[in-house]
């Protein structure tokens, strides 16, 4: 089988998560990136384009010229797939215009700006009959998988209680004052949305409950806070769960938790035995 050409818009030079997915595309090796804008400055854009490798042909200075150039070539050549990694502002116009040029579309969380957002980017992904692809990446890994499954065979009888976590501490100062470009726009409600914290990470730790469980959260009460004075968004939360089975849970999410990377780790609890994973699921035992 052919490798799908990929096409990337974001993860640029200086940027965080586009080398990520560059990294997780080379390790599946299903993937070829042979286009993308990888900044909102075509300078930039093209520089990171020249340093991956790219026929400058076919680095552009804009989403709208990529998606435009790549319709225009044979269907041999052209990009098949388009993985957006911009900051949150840019997911939703980026995702329609590929969607309604033809594209396939991996998307990195969240998946939009607004609520009324996702429902119009739904509504275009079933129009436009193309695979649109939202990223979780933990549920990626083996041992969370694993786990999955011993949840699913039954091994842990009836869920009946689910911890999970994610604890940051890379925000434990006021990261956005001092030029920290990740910080600056994490933290900056124009851009990143009505969440911090806990749309960054605590989306993570709920779709692992979720994800590994099984069952789907019907209840929820939360207390947001903002602990580094100046801070516009949330570094800090936590959240009462109830699933739809009955069970009860608890998430905690932090970005303020001196010491911590991404410690991300889940406790599931059944009526025969329970799974206790730490570091994305390093050991897993029932």
């Amino acid at each position: 089988m052919q490798k799908l050409r990929l096409g990337m818009v974001g993860g640029g030079m200086g940027a965080f998560i586009g080398a990520v997915h560059r990294i997780a595309a080379r390790i599946d090796d299903q993937y070829e990136l042979v286009c993308g804008v990888f900044s909102s400055s075509a300078e930039n854009s093209r520089a990171s384009g020249l340093m991956l490798g790219l026929s400058p042909d076919r680095v552009y200075s804009s989403y709208q010229e990529l998606f435009e150039k790549e319709s225009q070539l044979p269907e041999d050549q052209r990009a098949q797939v388009i993985s957006i990694v911009t900051p949150n502002h840019l997911h939703y116009e980026p995702a329609r215009q590929a969607l309604e040029s033809g594209f396939h579309v991996i998307l990195d969380k969240p998946m939009t700006f607004s609520l009324q957002e996702a429902k119009d980017l739904a509504n275009a992904a079933s129009a436009s009959g193309r695979l649109f692809c939202l990223t979780h990446t933990y549920t990626g890994y083996p041992m969370v998988k694993e786990a999955r499954q011993i949840v699913q065979e039954g091994r842990l009888g009836r869920i009946r209680k689910i911890y999970v976590e994610y604890p940051q501490g890379w925000l434990s100062g006021f990261e956005e004052g001092s030029g920290n470009k990740q910080a600056s726009w994490r933290t900056n409600p124009d851009q990143s949305g009505a969440a911090g914290a806990m749309g960054d990470i605590g989306t993570h730790a709920f779709n692992l409950a979720e994800y590994v469980s099984g069952l789907e959260v019907t209840k929820l009460c939360a207390d947001i806070n903002i602990v580094v004075e100046g801070r516009k968004l949330d570094d800090d939360g936590a959240v009462l769960l109830k699933f739809a089975n009955g069970a009860s849970g608890v998430l905690m999410a932090s970005q303020v938790a001196a010491g911590e990377e991404n410690n991300i780790k889940i406790r599931v609890y059944g009526e025969k035995g329970g799974l206790n994973g730490s570091k994305v699921m390093q050991t897993a035992s029932c």
